[in-house]
């Protein structure tokens, strides 16, 4: 497996950690719609969090979150519709991006409702 992807699924364990230990359930992961995917979908407070993780090693480029461009939006959007009507679901949904910096100490910055739609 190449680097970038070892990474990224570290990331993405850490992100699931970090939601366990704040009371998320997590409900999926990977979810994959068509050319969508959901890093994770997760459940607190009747609320639920279609999540994104970003992860970088450096933040040399910028911080991870930036990295979540329009198009990723509109898949993401795509997928997340797929799901609540697959699953028949009425919460509110927010819109997450998880920030990962993996070094000496791993960073995490859950950014909860880091997009709008009008």
């Amino acid at each position: 497996m190449a680097t970038h992807n070892e990474t990224g699924k570290k990331g993405e364990q850490l992100a699931k950690e970090f939601l366990e230990a704040n009371n998320y359930v997590i409900l999926e992961t990977n979810y994959r719609y068509k050319k969508a995917e959901i890093d994770i979908i997760a459940l607190k407070n009747n609320i639920l969090a279609i999540i994104e993780v970003k992860t970088r090693t450096s933040i040399d480029f910028g911080e991870p979150e930036s990295f979540v461009n329009n198009k990723k939006i509109k898949l993401i959007l795509e997928a997340t519709n797929a799901y609540i009507d697959s699953k028949d679901i009425d919460y509110e949904v927010s819109l997450d991006i998880i920030s990962v910096v993996i070094g000496k100490t791993n960073e995490i910055n859950h950014i909860e409702n880091a997009y709008y739609f009008f």
